[in-house]
Parts: structure tokens; C-alpha cells; sequence
């Protein structure tokens, strides 16, 4: 993983001013996410109304999109002299840190509701769906601390990842997705023509296989002891968190927590489906692909999701520059750009043909008009190529 800085971006105007972070305090919005269990149940006494309970998928692909579209995208950088002492700033590391509490808090009431509150079973799901969210975010979270060199903030990312049983992520996306991102190798970009529902099994069963080799050959270059292997010990977490709530709670929690396990983990592959759709990084002569730039990865510049996802969306300059932190986090105007901001762009990946519809020709755009250089589904690759051959 190339920690080199790409530093082609916009010159900052020299201002007699000192830089302030606007955003500065609106960060700790981000908590909001991992609470949302408290609010659905909050809203259920209030109201009586048991939908309340779906307040997750609410918020996610109803209330989001809304905000996104009333306050827009900003396209501001800070300025790189500014860099250093926004990294250095422990405020910004505390608003991650914040969110495990809350998000550990809110599994153990969901656990505590479905084994004692008489619910429906719509309501159930509800919950399932809504905790789903949270633990879909939690791995933003994680991704977020897995990228840091601090083994504070490494440890807290497997943690994080425990609740949905994806704590191979930490392994795939640092060594393998960030080596091999934008490419046909790579099970975590997704090809052009390629639907969601096709995406979804192969991605999933790509990266696990995709983790255990990068952690089977690292442990092959040293005599290393169990406690030792990443993936299991992450794996063993989840074990461990799983059948301490099921002790608790009894074994009427168990299904309810692998489905929100199974709801976190698909979000984050949505996620993924969207954020390098079609992109794909040309080979040089030598036969290794070029250098991962701010224009292999979609970006999205909305305020709002950008502030509740630790600014995800401005996934160009994360994979250009894995290493800088979220606050500082910049637009490329070479970058491709999603029409809106995760939650929207999650719902129509839902539906292939909307998804193809909206996104193929913004692939071929971005090529200007040559579908060749584009990262292209196998079996569709000779449908694609006579489709938009140029004449």
C-alpha cells in the first residue's frame, strides 16, 4: 500500500486570517448513527406507533438523501499547511472513538428488547434492520481506525468490526483492496454491466478467500503463535460477543443478531459496489497496473452524509492517500462523482437496471467515450464493446 502523497489539487489562497474548521463541532453528529435503536425505541413510547422501530432504514435511505438534496455538496479543501495540526487535534480521534460505546450500548438494548419486550415480528426486523445500519456504519468506523498506525486506534477497528462478523475487512481492505483496488483482481470493485446481486455473493466470498491468503503467506515469513492470526482473533471476538449476549438474553436474540450481523456486512459491500463501479487503472509497460489516483475511485461531496460517514464519500483522496484522516480529506476535480451521496446511490444499486441506467453512461463519460479502458464484466464485455464502439 503506497503511502506517497498526491498533492495535485487546487493552490490555497493565501488568507491574512488564520483556517478554521467549520465543521469543527457539527463531527460529533456522527454519533447519531450508532444510537438510532435508543431514538426508534424513543419514538415507539412517544407515538405508539411500532414502524418507529425501522427508524434505521429511515434515516439511511429516507432522511439522508433529503438533507443531502436541501443542503447540497461543498466542494472546500482545507489547506495543506493546515494538515499537520488538524491530524495532531485528538478532538477529531475522540469523535471516533466515541461512536463504539454507543454502537456496543445499542446492540446489548436490542438484545435486551427482543428478549423482553412482546414485539410483532415486524417490529423485530425493524430493529434487526435498524441495529443492521448501525453495525453497516460501525465498519465505516472501523475503516477509519484500521488505516492509522496507532495500535489504539487499530485495536478499536476490530472491535468495531465484532458486531457483524466481518473482522476479515480489517485484513482485505488494508492488504489486499487498497494494493488491488480499480483493477479485474480486485473483489471489491465492481465491473461495468455487473448488478448488485451478482456483485454481492462474489465480493463477499472473494474477500474472505482474498484475506485468509494475505494473512496465511504474512505468518509464513515467522514462527507466529495463534494469538497471532488476525483473522481469527477477530473472528473469535465475534464469537465471544455473540454467545455472551446469548447467555444474557437467551437464544431468542441469536437469530435476530446474525441477521443484523449479515444487514452490516451487505452495507458495506453496497458501499463498495458504488465507490468503483466501472473504474479500472491502465497497466504500464512493465505489466503493473499505474499508481491508484484521486481518478479511480467515485466521490461524493455531500455535506451532510459526508458528516455522519466521517467523510467516506470523499473516497478519491482516501485511496490516493489511505493514510490522512478524515478531517482532511479533499475534493480532486478529476474525479468521477456520484449524481448524490451514499443513501440515495445505495437504493438505486438495489435495482440494476435503474443503477445501469443512471451510472454506465457517467463510466463512459469519464473515458470519454472509450468503453476499452473501463473495468468491464466478463460476460458482458463484447456487449459493451459493440454497444459503444466508436465509429
Amino acid at each position: 500500500m503506497s503511502t506517497t502523497e498526491t498533492t495535485d489539487v487546487t493552490t490555497d489562497v493565501t488568507d491574512q486570517r488564520p483556517w478554521r474548521d467549520r465543521k469543527r463541532y457539527l463531527w460529533p453528529l456522527a454519533t447519531v448513527m450508532p444510537g438510532m435503536p435508543f431514538l426508534g425505541a424513543g419514538l415507539v413510547t412517544a407515538t405508539g406507533w411500532s414502524g418507529w422501530w425501522w427508524v434505521g432504514p429511515m434515516i439511511l435511505f429516507v432522511v439522508l438523501p433529503a438533507l443531502d438534496l436541501i443542503f447540497g455538496a461543498t466542494d472546500d479543501n482545507p489547506p495543506e499547511s493546515e494538515r499537520e495540526r488538524l491530524e495532531a487535534d485528538r478532538y477529531y480521534r475522540w469523535v471516533t472513538y466515541l461512536f463504539l460505546p454507543i454502537q456496543y450500548a445499542s446492540l446489548v438494548f436490542s438484545c435486551w428488547v427482543w428478549a423482553t419486550w412482546d414485539l410483532p415480528w415486524h417490529a423485530d426486523l425493524g430493529l434487526a434492520l435498524t441495529m443492521g445500519v448501525v453495525s453497516g456504519v460501525a465498519i465505516n468506523t472501523a475503516h477509519e481506525l484500521g488505516h492509522k498506525r496507532e495500535d489504539v486506534e487499530r485495536w478499536l477497528s476490530k472491535i468495531a468490526l465484532a458486531s457483524s462478523a466481518y473482522g476479515h475487512f480489517y485484513v482485505e481492505h488494508n492488504r489486499g483492496h487498497h494494493v488491488r483496488v480499480a483493477t479485474p483482481e480486485d473483489p471489491a470493485s465492481s465491473r461495468l454491466g455487473e448488478g448488485f446481486w451478482t456483485f454481492l455473493p462474489r465480493t463477499v466470498w472473494g474477500s474472505l478467500r482474498s484475506s485468509w491468503h494475505l494473512e496465511t503467506k504474512r505468518r509464513s515469513k515467522g514462527r507466529k503463535g495463534p494469538w497471532d492470526h488476525e483473522i481469527l482473533v477477530a473472528w473469535a471476538m465475534t464469537v465471544v460477543l455473540f454467545v455472551a449476549l446469548t447467555v444474557a438474553f437467551g437464544p431468542v436474540v441469536l437469530p435476530w443478531l446474525v441477521l443484523q450481523a449479515m444487514v452490516g456486512f451487505s452495507l458495506l459491500e453496497v458501499v463498495n459496489y458504488l465507490e468503483h463501479y466501472g473504474l479500472k487503472r491502465a497497466k504500464r509497460d512493465d505489466g503493473r497496473y499505474e499508481r491508484t489516483d484521486p481518478r479511480h475511485s467515485w466521490n461524493a461531496d455531500h455535506t451532510v452524509s459526508n458528516l455522519l460517514l466521517y467523510q467516506l464519500q470523499r473516497h478519491s483522496d482516501h485511496h490516493a492517500n489511505p493514510l490522512r484522516r478524515y478531517q482532511t480529506l479533499r475534493h480532486f476535480e478529476e474525479s468521477p462523482q456520484l449524481p448524490s451521496g451514499y443513501g440515495s446511490m445505495i437504493v438505486v444499486a438495489l435495482f440494476p437496471p435503474v443503477w445501469r441506467a443512471m451510472m454506465d453512461r457517467k463510466v463512459l463519460a469519464h473515458y470519454d467515450g472509450d468503453v476499452s479502458l473501463a473495468n468491464i464484466h466478463p460476460r458482458k464485455r463484447e456487449r459493451y464493446l459493440s454497444r459503444y464502439a466508436r465509429t
